[in-house]
């Protein structure tokens, strides 16, 4: 546990350092523990990451493994979100009950604990119920909890102390009370304390009417029941990592915004950095045949944005050109399209000029061009210097345009290097189509 932490705690040779539950310690903690030897191998474990762990992994400051399977013959879990209704909380447990099962109900405030379970005993006088606390006496609540395993309870009310280490295979619905005040990774992890066997699992979310809802609850509220399919942990904490931000690199913050530069410019800032960084520690002949990573920018002569009478919600607009320009390849783009098809219904021509103009981008990165312009007929490419100035750049990169078939090209050697391609079409659809062609195979 955090014991660990303390000032009385010391290591002879500590090597390998292993942290679980990643999302309940504090930067300050995990940082502690890291100066305790500089050369410390760490590796952290969790189904949500925090927004600053996860943003780290992303841009390459750390390594990400995800394992993806999970159990067998484990099921989805039924999620829904509801507001107190007394005959959705008695059908609930009593069809849990009438199939030999339990059911945890959270309600995090220990003032008001003992009243929300002496309701429930109205609600259900037929169920056996237990309180579970965290200011309870140690063998009170190890009694309790060991009663609840053994069946003797079939419903356990509870603060958020059921939130990690609970395996019971045999309590398969949860309600969650205000659910609202919880964070995302916290209705995650709680909705995970059922479906552990291969029963349907079903979690109930109550909440106050949405007039009385902030816009972040809803965005959460609303995450947690969009990703209910197994193993969707990494997409929770991205979607958090939208709503919350990404925090401090190299602050004690865990989440929050970069209003100072935005989002885009942090991200390329961060990423030339961590690049920077790499590269020192790469043997010299290796740092030769490392080409550097471009963002590269695309100025097109046709309009390409998404349009109010799409989506009209300025905050669903952020998010999904959030979610547009950080996608790495051009599969998942096409897998964005079709989800913004099935929600929105089929995409207007602005909007296929924004797809296309960001799979141009997404290209022209790949081959080290920083700029692409194109006016009518013509597409001018303007390349990185730190790559074109590159021996490696010249021996396998330049080749691919002096050999191409596809359209006539002329090159310029100024301050810039620079390529003009001639494309062909009689429509601006056409010819952004040929220069898309053009990039995907030169």
């Amino acid at each position: 546990t955090h014991r660990l932490l303390s000032p009385d705690v010391s290591f002879k040779d500590l090597g390998l350092l292993i942290i679980d539950e990643e999302q309940q310690f504090g930067v300050r903690h995990k940082e502690h523990l890291r100066r305790l030897k500089i050369t410390v191998d760490t590796i952290t474990l969790t189904a949500t990451p925090i927004p600053r762990t996860l943003h780290m992994s992303l841009m390459g400051a750390r390594d990400l493994s995800i394992i993806d399977t999970p159990p067998m013959n484990r099921l989805p879990i039924r999620t829904e979100i509801t507001t107190w209704d007394t005959q959705l909380i008695y059908t609930a447990i009593t069809q849990e009950i009438n199939r030999g099962g339990q059911v945890f109900f959270v309600h995090n405030r220990v003032q008001t604990i003992e009243a929300v379970a002496a309701m429930l005993k109205k609600i259900v006088p037929q169920a056996r119920i237990a309180v579970a606390h965290g200011q309870m006496k140690e063998r009170q609540l190890e009694k309790i909890m060991y009663d609840f395993t053994h069946k003797k309870y079939d419903v356990l009310v509870a603060t958020m102390i059921i939130e990690n280490g609970l395996d019971i295979p045999n309590c398969n619905t949860i309600i969650i009370n205000r659910a609202d005040r919880f964070g995302l990774a916290q209705l995650y992890q709680l909705r995970g304390r059922v479906g552990r066997s291969d029963r349907q699992a079903f979690a109930y979310l109550i909440v106050p009417p949405q007039d009385r809802l902030s816009e972040t609850a809803i965005k959460r509220l609303y995450a947690i029941e969009e990703f209910g399919e197994l193993g969707s942990g990494l997409k929770i904490a991205m979607r958090d990592l939208e709503i919350r931000g990404a925090g401090n690199l190299l602050g004690h913050k865990q989440s929050g915004f970069i209003n100072a530069v935005g989002y885009d410019l942090y991200q390329k800032i961060l990423r030339e950095a961590v690049e920077s960084i790499q590269q020192e520690t790469l043997p010299d002949y290796r740092i030769e045949d490392h080409l550097p990573t471009v963002d590269a920018a695309v100025d097109m002569d046709v309009d390409a944005y998404l349009p109010d009478a799409y989506i009209n919600s300025p905050n669903e607009k952020v998010v999904i050109y959030h979610r547009l320009m950080n996608l790495d390849n051009l599969q998942l783009i096409d897998s964005l399209v079709n989800e913004l098809r099935d929600r929105f219904g089929p995409l207007p021509e602005p909007a296929e000029m924004l797809i296309e103009m960001v799979k141009i981008k997404k290209l022209a990165s790949q081959r080290y061009i920083k700029q692409v312009r194109i006016r009518r007929n013509r597409m001018i490419l303007t390349f990185d210097e730190k790559a074109a100035a590159r021996d490696v750049f010249i021996e396998k990169e330049l080749p691919r345009y002096i050999n191409q078939t596809m359209a006539p090209l002329q090159f310029m050697q100024g301050d810039q290097f620079k390529v003009t391609v001639t494309l062909s079409g009689k429509t601006p659809r056409e010819r952004i189509s040929f220069a898309k062609y053009f990039l995907r195979n030169v």
